[in-house]
């Protein structure tokens, strides 16, 4: 009997999983077709009492939503697989799979362990989609999102689907430090509630360096228009004249509780923080973000950074590091993981129980990495923490990180 091929294997693999229910979601990538969509995603729905495989292609400038009954699913994917694209990955709550291809063919299927154990809710308009509700349509049209019709423009459509993830995993993780009006937090989280931790009352977000303002926005449409709790927004960024602009939109809606300042992430003034984001700060304007957060005892930091300048030029070459770090994709690499990391220490060392996350998939971008942090006890109070950051400095050559002067903190808000 011959063996499946590894394209053979990934079809049955995926219609099994649909008809037994352990389906979570399919990726097509990489298009060697002209006119084929960049990607497309699949997730089951129900529609009309049936459950559905929903397939949205994902063009430059345009979203194609398509919905295929199960039965036809398997050949649909072969003929996608055969002739228009070289990768796909097929999501379970048992296993995930990886199919790659070289220009001989399918060459190797892989296997990972589940990134979501759970199947996901078949609902057809599921709630990611409606955190935008109609209420939004005035600020979103006036950013450009949305036309004078309301609907979303084929340009935006991906910051659209951006904003709305954004604050999908802001959701959750402001439910961690009860934030969350009318939800109780889930047994089952990243960050389990500490108890022992005083717990803080959401009065002020801050977004540093918040650009034109989509997520700012976001983050005062849920506490203010939808969950109506007078929690104060400031958006921060050093370029005053879009500041100018984007607080006259503020003003007009009118947005209270939401105000935008201009000034650095390093040195603006700020009033009491209780939850601080800073999205795409490049370079140690993250770490600004991060100092800032600390020093004003910020239950909640999230940042996801964007470039990894600053320490690559310090790495050492240790044992046995030494031959693959001559290769430079590989150096810079580790700059990104010991950067990244680093933040990591020193946010456990002030106090803060930290987690690294993919917030898009991989097969969207390699700069995808969310760091979130929650304060969980006092700060600066478990001296192997800060052991562990000079060891790691150490290990690596590093003489110099932006954080260090947490090394031997100055008094801030919240130690003990």
């Amino acid at each position: 009997m011959s063996q499946s091929s590894p394209l053979e294997t990934f079809i049955t693999r995926s219609c099994s999983s649909l008809a037994d229910g352990s389906f979570v979601r399919l990726v097509l990538s990489s298009p060697i077709t002209t006119g084929a969509p960049r990607r497309i995603l699949g997730r089951t729905i129900h529609l009309r009492g049936e459950r559905r495989l929903s397939l949205t292609l994902r063009y430059a400038t345009r979203d194609v939503t398509k919905n295929l009954e199960l039965p036809a699913a398997g050949s649909w994917l072969e003929e996608q697989l055969r002739h228009h694209f070289r990768a796909a990955l097929l999501g379970t709550t048992e296993r995930d799979w990886q199919l790659i291809s070289n220009r001989r063919g399918w060459a190797r299927l892989m296997n990972h362990r589940p990134a979501q154990t759970t199947a996901p809710t078949h609902e057809h308009d599921r709630k990611t989609h409606r955190l935008l509700d109609a209420r939004a349509t005035d600020w979103l049209t006036a950013l450009g999102v949305m036309n004078a019709g309301g609907q979303v423009r084929p340009a935006m459509a991906a910051k659209y689907r951006q904003i709305n993830r954004y604050l999908e995993i802001i959701i959750h993780l402001a439910a961690e430090c009860g934030w969350q009006p009318g939800e109780q937090t889930t047994t089952n989280t990243a960050f389990p509630l500490d108890t022992t931790a005083a717990t803080m009352p959401l009065r002020h977000w801050v977004d540093m360096g918040c650009g034109k303002g989509y997520l700012t926005f976001g983050l005062w449409h849920l506490w203010r228009r939808q969950w109506q709790q007078p929690v104060r927004v400031t958006g921060v960024e050093s370029r005053p004249e879009l500041v100018r602009n984007i607080q006259q939109l503020a003003q007009a809606l009118p947005a209270e509780g939401l105000k935008f300042v201009a000034g650095d992430i390093a040195g603006v003034p700020l009033a009491q923080v209780d939850a601080l984001i800073a999205l795409h700060a490049c370079d140690t304007a993250t770490d600004d973000a991060l100092g800032r957060g600390i020093e004003s005892g910020a239950k909640l930091i999230i940042v996801a950074p964007c470039c990894h300048q600053q320490l690559r030029p310090q790495l050492g070459r240790p044992a046995p590091f030494a031959p693959v770090l001559q290769h430079g994709l590989m150096a810079e690499r580790l700059a990104e993981w010991a950067t990244d990391g680093l933040r990591a220490l020193f946010l456990e060392w002030a106090g803060y129980r930290t987690k690294l996350m993919e917030f898009v998939g991989g097969e969207h971008t390699p700069k995808n990495l969310m760091l979130a942090a929650i304060r969980a006890h006092p700060p600066f109070s478990i001296a192997n923490q800060r052991d562990q950051i000079i060891a790691f400095k150490n290990f690596l050559g590093i003489k110099h990180h932006p954080l260090d002067r947490w090394l031997n903190p100055p008094s801030c808000p919240g130690q003990a």
